[in-house]
């Protein structure tokens, strides 16, 4: 379905408002269209016969002028309808209503070359600001290594964890998106100039809020949900209680995709969120890039070996076997009839055991006796 020029500019005033990702505006937008809603906002006037504040705004804004303005600095405005408006976003229509908040954007505002529909079906790697260097290391590991396997990372470029995992990615020269809860013509935090620039060159930058718009609280709220829906799953790499990249692992559940949590040191308060979700199976325990790849790849891919310790000789021993080899001393020799008083088992079962081993090297004979080989200990 073509954007008409109309829908594109009307959405683009409602990006403006001051509450992104309202149910009430997103839900009225996908029903009844933007321009409707529009018209309608701005025709709205209170018992006195005087303009509400939104008509206000509304009548004073002029969308044709940011979108030319944001053509000239290499930032275009994607609407549902648009070729690469990806399928996942409009899985928060129902995710939307279920939470009563949120819901379907009416646009997006792209910096950078990348396509979104290209780069919507990686893994978001989420997390605390606060981290430590055990969860920058591990969230810098997983993203390196969906990266390599061709998975966008997607994070919202804050401090501490997902600043770690847009580094991991871009590291192996990996796709990254960047998204922000002011306009993407700023730069939040302020410390991450550079890496936001380096995203938007190599990568992609996405905000739900026009150009200019600054940073504000419910902006990092509604920012959260755009991160889960962009990706095919999430992963919680450190979070306290009450951190918002639990808001992103709320949003990821809502929409029924994986959700994916890194154990940290039970004492560590930066993992008690993350710790919470694993506990009451919410999420499930990832501990590095394989893991990850193994939930979010096609079935057969990325299977995982379980880990097992090294091979020994002796694990291939059968019970009796085993019973007279613990009964061999490690260094003095000692006579058969000694041994199959410890192993408690015949004199003739043991020698005809004792040689056996001696061919597999696990046990010598010498002058003193039997003792164990080189290939035992």
């Amino acid at each position: 379905m073509s954007v008409t020029e109309e829908e594109r500019l009307a959405r683009a005033a409602l990006s403006r408002l001051a509450e992104p990702g309202d149910p009430r505006l997103t839900g009225l937008v996908s029903e009844i269209g933007a321009v409707t809603v529009r018209d309608h906002l701005q025709a709205e006037r209170d018992l006195h016969g005087l303009r509400t504040d939104v008509a206000a705004r509304l009548e004073a804004l002029d969308p044709a002028a940011d979108l030319e303005h944001a053509d000239r600095l290499g930032v275009r405005f994607v609407v549902p309808g648009d070729p690469e408006w990806p399928a996942g976003l409009d899985e928060l229509a129902h995710a939307g209503a279920v939470a009563n908040r949120g819901g379907v954007p009416v646009g997006l505002w792209l910096r950078g070359h990348a396509r979104l529909d290209t780069v919507a079906s990686g893994v978001a790697v989420v997390g605390c600001r606060s981290s430590t260097t055990y969860g920058d290391s591990t969230a810098g590991e997983i993203a390196a290594m969906a990266a390599r396997a061709g998975l966008s990372v997607v994070s919202g470029a804050a401090f501490g964890i997902d600043q770690a995992a847009h580094r991991g990615a871009l590291a192996i020269q990996g796709s990254t998106v960047a998204v922000l809860a002011c306009g993407v013509d700023r730069h939040y935090p302020a410390a991450h100039r550079r890496l936001i620039d380096h995203i938007a060159d190599v990568g992609l930058v996405v905000s739900e809020a026009a150009l200019g718009c600054a940073p504000l609280r419910v902006r990092f709220l509604a920012r959260n949900r755009l991160v889960a829906a962009l990706a095919r799953g999430t992963v919680v790499v450190e979070a306290a209680v009450r951190s918002g990249a639990l808001s992103t692992a709320a949003w990821t559940t809502r929409l029924n995709r994986p959700l994916m949590g890194v154990p940290g040191p039970v004492t560590s308060a930066q993992s008690q969120g993350v710790h919470e979700k694993l506990r009451s199976g919410e999420a499930t325990l990832v501990t590095g890039g394989e893991d990850v790849l193994e939930i979010l790849g096609r079935p057969g891919d990325h299977l995982r070996e379980e880990p097992r310790g090294p091979v020994r000789v002796r694990d291939g021993l059968g019970l009796r076997a085993q019973q007279v080899l613990d009964a061999v001393p490690v260094t003095r020799g000692a006579a058969v009839d000694s041994i199959a008083r410890s192993a408690g088992i015949g004199l003739r079962e043991v020698h005809s055991t004792l040689v056996t081993l001696a061919s597999q090297g696990l046990v010598v004979h010498d002058s003193r006796g039997w003792r164990l080989g080189d290939t035992a200990r």
